[in-house]
């Protein structure tokens, strides 16, 4: 009796061992398929546009004036040209500091050539000596920075002469004192140092460029011609 139970467990095993590798061989349904889901690549981030500082609009002519400067103007000549009157010229590859403003106030709309002669022919002797003249040349007048000084002074454009960059703004002009009896000239522009300085545009003895000068030599001269 006991043989029998034996042998019909071994067998109902036999039989159970046999039907479960029929149902997973031909019944049972095939595994789900192993899906890979890729992962995007890590990219650093961009850092952030440079933007190019706007002018202020009230003086944004005189501004975009000197940046063509700087593409055209690469050479410094100080020779005496004859030039028409008005809007006379030397060419524009070339020039002096106090072309660089008499450019850009031209683009703003004011011809300091015409401007400054017109003031020397009715109050010469309100201007410097420096050059033995006896009557108004408006040839050179207006390209001698003691001369552009002072008529931006009896014009009431004159500020204050500080050592705080913040006081100079785009669009004001700034004369030095270059030793020797030597002034020179130059136009803030909007760009800055990191540490907030204002650059210059200006030309002394090879082009127009655009520099950290401000404080490079002595201020004599901060105008403020255009104002809001």
């Amino acid at each position: 009796m006991l043989g029998k139970l034996l042998r019909l467990l071994l067998i109902l095993l036999i039989l159970y061992f046999i039907g479960d590798w029929i149902y997973r061989r031909f019944i049972a349904p095939p595994p789900p398929p192993t899906v890979v889901i890729p992962t995007p690549p890590v990219t650093p981030p961009e850092p952030p546009p440079v933007l190019t500082p706007v002018p202020p609009r009230h003086v944004q002519k005189m501004l975009e004036s000197v940046q063509e400067q700087v593409k055209v103007t690469r050479s410094y000549d100080p020779k005496y040209v004859r030039l028409k009157y008005p809007n006379g010229d030397v060419p524009e590859t070339t020039g002096v500091c106090a072309d660089v403003i008499v450019r850009a106030f031209r683009a703003q709309g004011v011809d300091l050539q015409q401007a400054l002669h017109e003031d020397m022919r009715h109050n010469f002797s309100q201007y410097p000596k420096k050059w033995s003249m006896k009557n108004p040349d408006s040839n050179i007048d207006h390209r001698r920075v003691y001369n552009l000084m002072r008529f931006f002074e009896r014009q009431g454009k004159a500020l204050p002469i500080t050592q705080n960059p913040a006081d100079y703004l785009p669009g004001d002009v700034v004369a030095w004192d270059l030793g020797k009896g030597q002034a020179h000239i130059g136009i803030v522009t909007q760009f800055n140092t990191t540490d907030e300085r204002p650059l210059m545009a200006h030309n002394i003895a090879y082009g127009t460029n655009i520099e950290d000068a401000l404080f490079f030599w002595p201020v004599i001269g901060h105008y403020r011609y255009f104002t809001h």
